[in-house]
């Protein structure tokens, strides 16, 4: 099976003019390095025809269908958020089914696998780290007898990796279609690991702010933010187990059956991912939890500090109310030596509170 894969430019929004522009020249490069035709339409990252394991040429868009048939060869299109137009002529030369260009054109597909006759149609969530966030992304794949087809949206790394590694390996890349589609979603599941790695020592620096100290309103929104990324990306992830589970079945796709076991490795890899998502949502959670009942304490510890003043203070205000009643027959008024004893008593009574406060560690 052959799989042709089109991929559509990421939104100005979302990654930076000087990115957009270096992956241009990246895609632009065929496997050994050279640059690719000059004539490149706008869209049309890369298009390449590939026999028994080894580039033959490379082909514009209106070509792709007459190569697509002949035996043997494989056309393997690279499209960076392609027109309306360039998709409709895919459409015309690879055969391509009309619900699946118009998902192909929509950026907010949730990852899924759809066939179509003898022609499969996969949508995987890509995600990426820029300016400190994460941001993500969509590949969709079309895998069909002597072609693949990527259209690219959003966030993503440059694929030319992908097909420079193919390419590397002519023994591996003559297995056709198959193996291109192993590629590029192994690719993207190896992708997932930089942002969580990422993410995993912005947690670690976390975790020792909140064993230090209690966290300020910066950083409780910055653990609460980044918990929510993370369960976007594993809604992210999660899907592509059920699509490379569905790929290992050869009596349900026509995927060749030698190519099963990568599709497990890549379900073991997806699954892994996973588990690390959701041991960093555990931890941040608790660092969440930890920070709340750190204030908590904070809280607590202030208030039993001025309850036991309170209580110190009471002393000398419930003497001084006494003595401040006008009464004029007081027999403590007329002591000789009454003011030094009153003061004394009251020093002494506060004293001995503020220890005992002091050994309660109230203070």
């Amino acid at each position: 099976m052959s799989v042709i894969v089109a991929q559509r430019r990421p939104a100005r929004h979302d990654v930076p003019m000087a990115t957009l522009m270096s992956e241009r020249a990246v895609f632009g490069q065929t496997g050994t390095g050279a640059w690719a035709e000059p004539g490149l339409e706008p869209g049309v990252i890369a298009a390449g025809v590939y026999a028994g394991g080894r580039r033959v040429c490379d082909v514009s868009i209106d070509e792709t269908g007459r190569w697509s048939k002949e035996e043997g060869h494989v056309v393997w299109i690279g499209l960076l958020e392609p027109s309306e137009s360039l998709l409709q002529r895919v459409q015309a030369q690879l055969g391509l089914h009309p619900l699946a260009i118009e998902d192909a054109g929509n950026a907010h597909q949730q990852p899924k696998l759809e066939q179509y006759g003898e022609a499969l149609f996969i949508v995987a969530r890509t995600a990426q780290m820029v300016e400190g966030e994460i941001s993500f992304g969509e590949t969709h794949i079309f895998v069909g007898h002597g072609y693949v087809v990527s259209v690219r949206h959003g966030a993503s790394s440059s694929y030319a990796a992908v097909r420079e590694r193919c390419e590397a390996c002519p023994t591996v890349l003559a297995r056709g279609e198959d193996y291109i589609l192993y590629a590029i979603l192994d690719f993207i599941v190896d992708n997932y690991m930089p942002v969580i790695d990422t993410v995993q020592k912005e947690v670690d620096a976390l975790e020792d702010r909140v064993l230090n100290r209690t966290l300020d309103r910066s950083g409780v929104n910055r653990l609460y933010l980044r918990r929510r990324e993370l369960l976007r990306l594993r809604k992210a992830v999660a899907p592509l187990v059920e699509v490379c589970q569905r790929l290992q079945h050869a009596e349900v796709l026509p995927i060749d059956a030698d190519m099963q076991p990568l599709f497990r490795d890549v379900t073991d890899h997806i699954r892994r991912v996973q588990e690390d998502i959701d041991s960093l949502r555990e931890v941040l959670a608790f660092a969440f939890e930890a920070s709340l009942m750190s204030g908590q304490e904070q809280q607590n510890d202030i208030t039993r500090r001025l309850a036991a003043w309170a209580a110190i203070l009471a002393v000398p205000t419930a003497v001084a109310g006494i003595y401040g009643m006008n009464f004029k027959h007081m027999p403590e008024l007329e002591w000789t030596y009454g003011y030094y004893l009153i003061l004394g008593a009251i020093l002494t009574a506060c004293a001995a509170l503020y220890l005992r406060f002091r050994h309660s560690r109230w203070l």
